[in-house]
């Protein structure tokens, strides 16, 4: 509107000064100068001297609207430019992504992609900042954060660190029909699509191998690339292993080994909160993704299959994340006292074939059920006199979560399984001692009514 009226102001000025000029050139020549008066010259020499000074202004005021109008033009023809540089829905956009991305996928090392979820949380900075920090190559481990919900002030967070990380956005942000009882937990139907479309965007738009999937809300440690790296050949080795985790459901500080930086185990309960998966999993889970709850339909026997992750003693994520769509389930009783490793292991140059199955179930197996028996109160009360490893057996569901209470661990089953639980069995660290809840030696698997 400001510059319609510009324009405007700029013809009329125009139009007065030809009109004016005109009319006093006609009267000119129709009268010769020297039949004036003398005050009659005066006026006319003085009217011609105001039409020149008029028309100096008039010709000034047309090269400054020409300037306008082309400065214009050029800053309008550079937004629309740059607006479709960024708008990550433009086929444009997403063609500049995907070529950057092959040239990375192009690297002698196969790169392994780290797919960051985002929503609303603009602390999503706190979570890129360790990321990037620690990340040994960008190269390799290229950061792709996929945003869903639209928020401004957290696209502004994640496009703030410019080429040191890939910003998507998920561009369906319909309503989601939901059971009638089901209202109040629509965002998890809506994290349920988010993952779905990601995933899809990171292993078949962008055609990576392996992705680590690392939430909003987590912190994570200093060799967390390290871990990955190290365990990726375990998972690509071994059929009976479908992920690899950084989180221990029961690394409560108290419940594990602070000086067991290099422990990992096995365990048939998906931990997720930082995970590895491979194209190949992804093709036979997306063909079924669910609409919602997928981190409990990933751990239904229907998906796991019997299979297995890795997961670490001591944890090398942590939630900061209290509030969320679970609305701060477990939180303040469990998540909240997470203990973080803070040491650098180098699992690349650690031989870790001990995980691979036909080795760990007999060597665990064994250090198990050889281990001595003991009661819960008696390993609360400190009142054993003798070195080693023990045992607290449990046959049916009521008495592990009595003992599991009891303890401070995690008590909850999903899909029949406990959580950090291989072959039943649950490893944790209580009074300076490792120590074993585990089913009876006769155990036949998991009961799916224990849930």
């Amino acid at each position: 509107m400001r510059i319609k009226n510009f324009c405007t102001l700029m013809l009329v000025s125009i139009f007065t000064y030809a009109t004016v000029y005109y009319f006093m050139s006609t009267v000119e020549q129709s009268r010769p100068r020297q039949t004036l008066t003398p005050e009659t010259q005066d006026k006319l020499t003085k009217l011609e001297s105001e039409i020149l000074s008029e028309k100096k202004s008039t010709q000034l005021l047309i090269q400054k609207l020409e300037s306008f109008i082309q400065t214009h033009w050029e800053e309008k023809t550079l937004h629309e430019n740059l607006q479709n540089a960024v708008d990550e829905n433009s086929k444009e956009a997403d063609e500049i992504q995907k070529r950057k991305l092959q040239q990375i996928l192009a690297h002698p090392v196969a790169a392994i992609a780290v797919l960051v979820f985002a929503c609303n949380r603009v602390t999503v900075t706190r979570c890129l900042d360790q990321l990037i920090k620690y990340r040994p190559d960008s190269r390799l481990f290229p950061i792709i954060v996929s945003q869903d919900c639209q928020h401004e002030p957290t696209a502004r967070a994640i496009q703030s660190y410019g080429d040191q990380v890939y910003h998507i956005q998920q561009p369906d942000q319909s309503d989601i029909q939901v059971p009638p009882k089901e209202k109040k937990f629509k965002g998890y139907f809506k994290i349920a699509r988010h993952y779905g479309w990601a995933l899809n965007q990171t292993f078949n738009t962008y055609n990576f191998s392996t992705v680590l999937i690392i939430e909003d809300d987590l912190d994570v440690s200093p060799d967390i690339y390290e871990y990955f790296l190290g365990t990726l050949p375990l998972l690509q080795a071994d059929p009976t292993l479908w992920c690899v985790s950084a989180w221990n459901d029961n690394g409560k500080i108290g419940l594990v080994d602070k000086t067991a930086h290099d422990t990992i185990y096995r365990t048939d309960f998906f931990p997720g909160l930082g995970w590895m998966l491979t194209k190949s999993l992804w093709a036979e889970l997306s063909v079924k993704w669910p609409a919602s709850y997928w981190d409990d339909w990933i751990r239904q026997p229907q998906q796991r299959k019997n299979r297995a992750c890795i997961r670490p003693e001591i944890s090398r994520t942590r939630t900061f994340g209290k509030i969320g769509v679970s609305n701060g389930l477990f939180y303040e009783k469990y998540l909240k006292f997470i203990h973080l490793n803070d040491q650098f292991v180098p699992f690349t140059k650690k031989n870790l074939t001990f995980l691979l199955k036909d080795n760990y179930d007999v060597q665990f197996v064994r250090s198990v059920y050889n281990s001595r028996v003991i009661s819960y109160q008696e390993l609360k009360s400190g009142s054993i006199f003798f070195e080693g490893p023990v045992r607290i057996p449990y046959h049916t569901k009521d008495e592990y979560r009595r003992a599991a209470k009891n303890l401070g661990l995690m008590d909850d089953f999903r899909s029949g399984v406990p959580r950090t639980g291989y072959r039943g069995i649950v490893t944790f660290f209580y009074n300076k001692r490792r120590v074993y809840l585990a089913p009876y030696a006769n155990w036949k698997g998991y009961d799916l009514t224990w849930s």
